[in-house]
Formats: C-alpha cells, structure tokens, sequence
C-alpha cells in the first residue's frame, strides 16, 4: 500500500481551552444554534480546510495559529456567514465552491480549485482510479479535500449526506484497495473509499483549493 497525506496534521489539532480535550478539524457541534449543528458540515470543512492553509502559512508564529476552539468557532461563525446550508444543506460540489469562493473574495483571497464529482449515474462518473488519483493529487500539493458523501453504501463509517475533510489516503496502485482518513465532529476515521465507491447509489464528490493573499506574497499555486 501506498500513502499520500497532508504535510502537518498537528496543525488541525485544536484543543477546548475550558475541558483541555482535543480535537482535529473544526466540529458543527459547536456551533450556536441548532439548525447550525444539525446541517453546518459544510462550513465547517471550509473552515477545517481555511484553518490548515492559514496554519501552515503562520506555523512559525504559534500565537498566529488558529488551534483553539474559541478562534476556530470564530472562524466558523465567519464562514457560516458565506457556505450557508439551504433546506437540503449544500447537495452539490457545485453549491460548496460557489459558497467558498464568496468567502474568499470578501476575504480579498485568490483562490485555485480543483473538482472531482461522482454523479448519481454511475456510467457517469469517473473510474476509481481517477478518484485515486485527484485526492492523492491534492494531498500532495498539501491541501486537505472537502468529500461530499450523498449515500455511504456499504461504507458504515459515514454519514449520508454529509461533508467531511479527507487528510490521507492509503491506496495501491492498481485501485484496487484504497482507504481514506477524514475528519468528521473533530475526530478522525478510516473509510473504505473501493466500498463506498462501488456501493454508493447516489456518489458525490471531492473538491481541493488552495489560497493566495497578495499581500503575503508568491504561493506555490497561484491563478
């Protein structure tokens, strides 16, 4: 088996300053209200995605970091504001982008995206090698991926409908045999991405972007 992660996943570990306990990504149960809770998946990848590029941007000044869960509450809130879940949440790939790129040009980011969807049809959609090959892609350029997860099939360890952030990806190379970690309400899983692939009746879809502020100077991926 081969491994593909982000770079620092200690820069997703956010710890509650009241109880001490940690947590890695940002948690939709943190949220205010309950209409947040009950459908903030989707912000709260943004958010775990936004954390990650800005932590490693400032992963020399530790007092720059977003790694409690008061800033990263704050950043959620912020990010609410723009990835706002309609009635059915955010259903589409589509949806989240649109929603992010509102965010990040209010914010003055430029912004480079890539997109990999697996319509309900399943002649449609592409092979799971492709789908290999986009995540490991884009853990390898460092960037976290938003996994949009319509129906989990067979696949016990998701959610239906629901968005999660993928930060590894254990895989052969003949597609065969492929896992994924994400982080899901701030822990971490293992999910069997040839399972929920091949089981799946309604796919979904993966999305990776990565930010440049001009003000910080040259990124490595830029528009």
């Amino acid at each position: 088996m081969l491994t593909q992660s982000i770079s620092d996943l200690d820069l997703l570990k956010i710890v509650d300053e009241n109880t001490l306990k940690t947590y890695y990504g940002c948690n939709q149960e943190w949220y205010g209200t309950e209409r947040q809770r009950l459908s903030g998946c989707g912000p709260s990848v943004a958010a775990t995605i936004i954390c990650y590029l800005n932590n490693k941007r400032f992963s020399v000044g530790v007092e720059q970091r977003l790694n409690s869960k008061e800033s990263c509450l704050s950043l959620m809130e912020e990010v609410w504001k723009y990835v706002t879940p309609a009635t059915e949440g955010i259903p589409t790939t589509k949806m989240w982008l649109e929603a992010v790129l509102s965010y990040t040009k209010a914010k003055g980011l430029d912004i480079k995206y890539s997109l990999c969807d697996l319509p309900k049809e399943a002649f449609f959609r592409p092979s799971i090698s492709q789908v290999i090959s986009f995540i490991k892609e884009a853990l390898l350029e460092d960037e976290p991926v938003a996994f949009l997860n319509l129906c989990n099939g067979e696949e016990t360890n998701l959610d239906s409908w629901h968005w999660v952030t993928t930060v590894s990806l254990n895989y052969k190379k003949d597609g065969s045999s492929a896992f994924i970690t994400i982080l899901d309400r701030g822990k971490m899983k293992t999910v069997d991405l040839v399972l929920w692939y091949d089981t799946t009746t309604l796919g979904g879809g993966f999305v990776s972007f990565s930010l440049h502020d001009p003000e910080m100077g040259n990124s490595d991926r830029n528009n």
